[in-house]
């Protein structure tokens, strides 16, 4: 089946544009570019957009009335999924790990200036809210459709397939992608698009969180690679893996804090704390160890995740 053929609703304003970072290009004696999927058009922007295309088609095709889906209590992805779902007129439903802020500020408020159910369950495993929303679902009475973590599915990868296809088109060449991973759907998808519309070109993953990402990552690969029909070899070389969680998910790092307000200083591009931040650090670590010779082009990922910034203490 081909990428074309998958349904996918339109949620964002696509192609978001590549632009060169020319003042931090300097600094690092790279060719560095950025791919704004900070400004994909709903909320404030993210990643997440182009998997929630594909997710609520799918969720739309089922006839929910109801979406559910979980993160931390910060979740860029749950006020997405939150803004999406309500403009297709569906009603969501969020159901977080009690775990970072959950005061009424960044992620939090936003949902609250959309009227969205916001509950939270004190566990860490995600099993017991997956059951949980079966039990919320099916006392109210109404189709339901769940939406895992980050929307890290096969079907959510196929968004960032489509981001890869999407690069290719913009008529620049990128020896390299960096992007954040924080729950492995937009990784897997950049590296298996890579594979399939970017030839040559090396995918990195900035590891945000403790996750086993050198399993799930291939695991997602092979996940989207089957649903489009293709029989393709995965294999470590398609891309790497650096771990930059730094103190832990969602807690700042130095790294991270430096590289937010280079980002920021520089260009007037904001970054995050918890993804785009560590992420970008990974980058600048990258160059400054001459992983990128003075003709390659590199491609940094913004994922967006602008809430994080107005939520988390950036001295912690």
């Amino acid at each position: 089946m081909a990428l074309t053929d998958f349904p996918k609703v339109s949620l964002g304003v696509f192609p978001t544009p590549i632009q060169r970072l020319d003042n931090i290009s300097r600094e690092l004696a790279a060719n560095i570019y950025v791919k704004r999927d900070d400004l994909t058009g709903i909320g404030l922007g993210g990643n997440k957009v182009r998997k929630l295309e594909y997710l609520l088609a799918d969720a739309k095709a089922q006839d929910a009335q109801i979406v559910f889906t979980t993160g931390g209590a910060q979740s860029n992805h749950a006020m997405l999924t939150a803004a999406c779902a309500l403009k297709m007129g569906m009603t969501p439903i969020l159901i977080l790990k009690k775990r970072g802020v959950t005061a009424l500020k960044g992620n939090q408020l936003l949902e609250r200036l959309m009227g969205v159910d916001v509950r939270f369950m004190d566990t860490d495993d995600y099993a017991d809210i997956y059951a949980e929303m079966d039990r919320v679902g099916t006392a109210i009475g109404k189709p339901y459709y769940k939406i895992p973590c980050g929307g890290s599915n096969a079907l959510g990868s196929l968004g960032y397939v489509d981001c890869a296809r999407e690069i290719a088109e913009q008529g620049i060449h990128f020896d390299h992608i960096i992007c954040a991973e924080g729950s492995g759907g937009t990784m897997a998808g950049l590296a298996l698009g890579a594979k399939l519309f970017l030839p040559g070109t090396k995918v990195h993953g900035m590891m945000v969180d403790t996750d086993p990402f050198d399993q799930i990552t291939p695991a997602l690969m092979r996940q989207a690679a089957s649903l489009l029909g293709i029989n393709i070899e995965i294999s470590p070389a398609d891309y790497s893996l650096r771990n930059m969680c730094g103190p832990g998910y969602a807690i700042p790092s130095p790294d991270g804090n430096a590289a937010i307000s280079l980002s920021a200083g520089k260009e007037g591009i904001f970054l995050d704390p918890v993804y785009t931040g560590k992420a970008f650090a990974g980058l600048i670590a990258l160059a400054r160890e001459g992983a990128f010779s003075p003709n390659e082009n590199v491609l940094f990922l913004h994922s967006g995740g602008a809430g994080g910034l107005f939520a988390v203490d950036m001295q912690a």
